[in-house]
């Protein structure tokens, strides 16, 4: 079904967005797997694109598209590619800069904005704990007042772009108790004294983004980087999460819809028995019903996308498109795994390695069980 939601401006820059992967990116993949990261270049070449800057005022060097479909196209295109790039960008371009746009003071806007739209700095946003992993409200990180400012300890993990990074906005405790209540969000820059990072976590797929944890040992920030106000960090958390949960479901899809696009080309070709294995009843019913998942899933995120660009998507929408998605994009690929036989398992064929990417997307970003919990909640049990 063709997709109706983008106009001519969105469709020359998807051509642009797709030019510049295969000028800058498509064939330098195999190195950013091999060195577990994505290299300075990549983010400066983006830069320059100004891929890096869509939601960015002007004044900071942004292109202030004010149009998240934009993202959302970045995200689709670079998905179809590899999927840990757009976790990277995603995480960098599309998660914080609403964060210090909307509640950063001018100060933080001013040092960080114009390095994030130019590569210069690399963002990453730390809620995720060791002993807390989905339940936000647990986390133990704290943050406690001194002088002027505040002193933060703790640990964080799983933190996408985390090796790399040089801004953490970290979520801690300032409030006395545990819950929802007393987290304030920290614009921490990875050179402060007390920050390290320990090992570049080994992946079990999307090995060319890095993943790290970090520690925060006796770090002084001052009143000046805080993020919003200070108590109201898991509020704050919970009003830009639906962003970066319609940004996963962008690119879950779109990373399913290119290795199926790909598996039915290897089914026309791919002889057994003297004929195309996608001519055997079995492999065009399930080819059928693969592609019919794609379509019908892509016209809801279209429209989840389409809302989100109009301010209207809300949190529980965000929520069935990345489950759902999720979901899809696990399916899709096992099933076409399965088609390859056993160069399915080999990985040097690229769906082998789409599969061991896609697993991490039923967990992350709020796992599919904590989803499938919010929306239960919705209906009211």
């Amino acid at each position: 079904m063709k997709q109706s939601i983008y106009g001519d401006e969105h469709k020359a820059f998807r051509e642009a967005v797709r030019q510049f992967i295969d000028r800058e990116i498509r064939g330098q993949v195999p190195s950013y797997a091999e060195a577990h990261r994505l290299p300075r270049e990549f983010w400066l070449a983006a830069g320059r694109q100004g891929l890096l800057g869509l939601e960015i005022p002007e004044e900071y060097g942004g292109s202030a598209a004010g149009d998240y479909r934009f993202n959302a196209i970045l995200l689709a295109e670079l998905a179809a590619v590899n999927m840990a790039l757009p976790s990277a960008i995603g995480i960098h371009a599309d998660v914080v800069p609403p964060y210090l746009i909307q509640l950063a003071k001018p100060t933080q806007r001013e040092r960080w904005l114009p390095d994030i739209c130019s590569g210069l700095a690399t963002a990453a946003i730390a809620m995720t704990e060791p002993g807390v992993g989905s339940d936000l409200a647990a986390l133990s990180t704290s943050a406690v007042r001194s002088g002027s400012g505040f002193v933060i300890n703790g640990s964080k993990t799983f933190i996408t772009n985390g090796y790399t990074a040089d801004i953490v906005i970290v979520a801690a405790r300032t409030g006395r108790g545990a819950g929802s209540k007393g987290i304030t969000l920290f614009a921490v820059p990875s050179n402060a004294e007390g920050f390290s990072r320990g090992r570049n976590l080994d992946k079990v797929g999307q090995t060319e983004a890095d993943t790290a944890e970090l520690f925060l040992n006796d770090v002084q920030v001052s009143d000046d980087q805080i993020i919003g106000e200070i108590d109201k960090g898991f509020a704050h958390m919970m009003t830009w999460l639906p962003q970066e949960r319609i940004g996963a479901a962008v690119a879950n899809l779109a990373h399913a819809a290119q290795i199926l696009t790909e598996t039915i080309s290897y089914a026309r070709e791919r002889k057994a028995f003297g004929s195309s294995i996608g001519s055997f009843q079995h492999n065009k019913f399930l080819l059928a019903d693969l592609t019919t998942r794609i379509d019908v899933t892509q016209a809801y995120v279209d429209q989840c996308v389409l809302a989100h660009a109009n301010r209207q998507l809300t949190p529980i929408e965000a929520a069935k498109a990345k489950w759902w998605t999720a979901q899809v994009q696990n399916e899709v690929i096992d099933h076409c795994v399965q088609l390859h036989g056993g160069y399915g398992y080999m990985n040097e064929y690229r769906v082998a390695r789409a599969w061991r990417d896609a697993r991490v997307t039923k967990i992350w970003a709020g796992s599919n069980e904590i989803m499938k919990e919010l929306i239960g909640r919705d209906l009211g049990l």
